[in-house]
């Protein structure tokens, strides 16, 4: 029997309710889409890309995002069916494949939630037209990054709300965007400092997998989020952070390539200069920081050298400093939420509190 009075046991019924029936929702989201979309009736590619679009997208995991937007809306509203909120939470994942299709593109990942990324089921599609496959994986992200727009144009939710929740969703794309872009230029800086990792991750991930959640599900419930903006915000990138720590330091120092859906030390053969990589060449020794310097960028880079840089890390105590700051971030993010009990309802309020602690607790 599950103990309701734990707020752990909570959170974790909530989140596998969520996921259960966003699922259905978003299957029958693509099964309508296939004819709804205004397509000539002889293309065959479009309904291609479509199914690599639904294939992706309901291969997703817990659906962090839409418990966000349901929990928001909770701060305000008991009411589970709001109008609006189910157009918010397809958007929120429409826009999410649009960010995951582009990445493994930029990255190029042949892999994704366990399966071949978009770009790579291309490449196998079409092995001998590699800038056609390449043309429509872009276009595919492209796609789902319109619908994310359009399933919010065509919901049922009374005009202001769906100009507002617009407006969200299309400053949410934008900073995504302009996320990728400084983290493409993050590269070319030898040692990022602080503010370019915590710019990176507040841009790229922050403003539309944590902020726009709230801001949508608050403007579903009929509460003005403009009010709460400096306090939404510091939330946002307090989880941001974390979680992008998370990622990086899952890339180098986790043992489960299978659960993070993609090689161990993908970071590294990609060139990137994440959290985890960026500390190494920090605290690394100048003969250690030509090995990871090697390593960085080659994606032939064997894992006994992966394992030879996750050395490095663990002599220098990089795992360690990591995993104390992202406790850091996910207790401040905590205590954040913790300081809208007098406004908003008290059971979501300790969701968006317990939330940081329990993610914290299932990576330490």
């Amino acid at each position: 029997m599950t103990d309701t009075s734990d707020p752990t046991a909570q959170l974790q019924r909530r989140l596998a309710g969520y996921e259960r029936r966003f699922a259905d929702l978003f299957a029958a989201y693509f099964d309508n889409l296939r004819g709804t979309l205004d397509a000539p009736a002889h293309s065959r590619f479009t309904p291609e890309c479509l199914d690599l679009l639904r294939d992706l997208s309901l291969r997703g995991g817990k659906r962090l995002r839409v418990a966000l937007l349901h929990e928001a809306a909770r701060l305000v509203s008991t009411d589970e069916d709001l109008p609006g909120l189910d157009d918010a939470a397809l958007s929120i994942e429409l826009l999410q494949t649009h960010g995951l299709v582009h990445d493994d593109i930029i990255d190029n990942s042949p892999t994704r939630r366990g399966a071949p990324s978009t770009y790579y089921a291309y490449r196998a599609r079409f092995p001998d037209h590699p800038q056609a496959a390449l043309g429509l994986a872009v276009l595919a992200g492209d796609l789902a990054a319109f619908l994310s727009l359009r399933v919010l144009l065509e919901s049922t939710a009374p005009l202001p709300l769906r100009q507002a929740m617009l407006e969200v969703q299309t400053r949410a794309a934008t900073a995504t965007f302009v996320g990728q872009i400084i983290d493409l230029e993050r590269d070319f800086t030898a040692l990022p400092d602080e503010e370019q990792l915590h710019a990176v991750a507040d841009y790229k991930s922050a403003r539309y997998s944590v902020l726009a959640p709230l801001q949508l599900g608050l403007l579903a419930a009929g509460e003005q989020p403009h009010r709460f903006d400096a306090e939404l915000r510091r939330y946002a990138r307090l989880v941001g952070v974390y979680e992008q720590m998370r990622d990086d330091y899952l890339d180098l120092f986790g043992n489960d390539a299978q659960a993070l859906g993609k090689p161990i030390g993908g970071d590294l053969r990609e060139g990137r200069r994440s959290y985890a990589v960026s500390a190494i060449l920090a605290a690394a020794t100048e003969a250690e920081r030509a090995v990871v310097e090697a390593a960085l960028g080659d994606r032939d880079c064997p894992p006994y050298t992966v394992a030879a840089v996750r050395e490095i890390g663990h002599r220098h105590g990089v795992d360690q400093h990591l995993r104390a700051e992202m406790r850091r971030y996910a207790q401040l993010a905590s205590a954040e939420a913790a300081g809208w009990r007098p406004r908003w309802r008290e059971e979501a309020v300790t969701f968006f509190e317990q939330l940081p602690l329990w993610s914290l607790a299932r990576t330490l």
